[in-house]
């Protein structure tokens, strides 16, 4: 059996390839399907299924332009409603691909369809098992995702139903099963991922919390939602597009992959009300950019970040980009539904400024000069997330996690200056592009963040829980 792991790291998503005697099969894809068209196409062979594990909440997966494209048939499990013609599998329905099988396991608990598939090889042995969102390795599926529609669910209920799935249909499975799940570390559909992204069930058994064979519901539904965050704002709307359907990439790529002039971009960001969305390296955006833009770099998790910060899809966009990665920009903001791209600056913003349009910076300082301002009364504000200011940060720094910023600008120090940081610069960049956009200027960046703050000597703490001081 052929099985390839496609893994995308900006999103730390797996899809998965999977080919028999000239007929493949794709599960979980991605937006963008020419990636899958051309691997079948190389093998010479017909993908004949596409298999969803459930419906998506951090990505718009590519199911409805691949079975155009194809001609594949798209399953998923039982309760599935999609609001678009495919195959609503049985509990333990079988699939033939080639000489293969796979099966169809329902395993509500993540959502209410989530659906884990067996793949079997011609001599009836079970290789391995596509888990979705239900098992990764290191964790399972948060759940509390199907909350947004079924309104009667609750987040303990869907654990219940995810205890019962993991011990009634994956534990009982061999030991030396591969697991393949769907995320990595660094997706918000859990919150323990390793940075692996394959294991044996048998060691998953052993070191997965979620799986310890003496835990009780209880305990598992404590452990399971502990410290478990809001989901961000945009996976109900990713949920519904996968659900309901959406306009093809090509047809988005077409009307939205078009240079304007810097006179067309300014008079359509003047009419339109559209977010100027800088995609550029932070420390191009922080000598020069455009006055009230919101700066998310490419090179970083670029998707997620716009999905979390932007939160609707339905936001229209102007971008500023690198040249020759504007086409890049709008597929992955497609990835998480953002498909009302307006339109890029051609020349980018040396031809902004040659243009005679404003230009605006942030005020940035190393390490070093930040190590000899810094004083008792200075004010830090720490974008970091709360596990990573924990682990260490500065004395008296106050955290605000960039996540959290469109809700906690009651927090942002008035009328003060303060200093900005996170772990390498990424996330302060973006924090202080949506601080200047809210009329906040009075602060001042450090570059490379806590790892260069700590390269230059700056005294670090631990925090330390009020109940285990002496």
């Amino acid at each position: 059996m052929k099985i390839e792991q496609i893994y995308t790291g900006c999103i730390a998503q797996a899809a998965y390839y999977i080919e028999s005697n000239g007929e493949a099969a794709i599960i979980d894809p991605l937006r963008e399907v020419q990636p899958y068209l051309d691997r079948a196409a190389k093998d010479q062979a017909q993908i004949k299924y596409i298999f969803e594990t459930h419906f998506h909440a951090d990505f718009v997966s590519g199911h409805l332009d691949l079975a155009k494209k194809s001609g594949g048939k798209i399953v998923y499990g039982p309760t599935a409603k999609p609001g678009f013609e495919a195959i609503i599998a049985e509990d333990n329905q079988e699939f033939k691909v080639g000489h293969y099988t796979i099966r169809a396991i329902h395993t509500p608990g993540h959502t209410l369809e989530s659906t884990c598939y067996l793949l079997i090889d011609e001599n009836g042995k079970e290789h391995g098992i596509i888990t979705g969102d239900t098992l990764f390795i290191g964790d399972v599926g948060r759940p509390d995702l199907a909350q947004t529609l079924v309104g009667d669910l609750t987040q303990e209920k869907l654990a219940s139903y995810l205890f019962d799935s993991l011990r009634n249909k994956i534990m009982p499975l061999s030991d030396d099963l591969i697991v393949y799940p769907s995320h990595g570390a660094g997706s918000a559909c859990g919150k323990n991922m390793s940075k692996e992204t394959t294991d044996t069930l048998g060691n998953q058994k052993k070191t997965n919390y979620a799986l310890r064979a003496d835990m009780t519901r209880e305990e598992f539904t404590k452990e399971l939602l502990d410290g478990l965050g809001l989901p961000p704002a945009y996976f109900p709307q990713n949920v519904m597009l996968n659900i309901q359907g959406y306009e093809s990439l090509d047809s988005i790529l077409e009307k939205s992959n078009r240079g304007l002039t810097p006179k067309e971009f300014e008079m359509l960001a003047n009419q339109s009300g559209a977010v100027i969305l800088d995609v550029r390296h932070e420390d191009d955006y922080v000598k020069k950019h455009i006055p009230n833009s919101i700066f998310i770099g490419i090179h970083g998790n670029f998707a997620p970040w716009v999905g979390a910060l932007l939160a609707d899809v339905n936001q229209t966009l102007l971008l500023v980009t690198p040249e020759g990665r504007e086409e890049e920009t709008i597929t992955r903001l497609s990835r998480v539904g953002f498909d009302h791209v307006l339109g890029y600056l051609k020349g980018g913003i040396s031809a902004w400024e040659a243009a005679g349009f404003e230009i605006d910076s942030v005020q940035s300082i190393r390490p070093e000069q930040f190590a000899g301002e810094l004083c008792p009364t200075s004010i830090v504000v720490d974008a970091r997330k709360p596990s990573e200011f924990e682990a260490e940060h500065i004395e008296n720094a106050i955290n605000i996690p960039l996540d959290s910023i469109n809700s906690n600008f009651s927090s942002i120090p008035k009328n003060k200056t303060f200093y900005l940081h996170c772990a390498g610069g990424y996330r302060s960049v973006i924090m202080a592009s949506i601080l200047k956009s809210r009329g906040y200027h009075d602060f001042i960046n450090v570059e490379k963040g806590i790892s260069g703050i700590r390269s230059v000597g700056v005294p670090l703490t631990q925090f330390v829980c009020p109940s285990t001081k002496k």
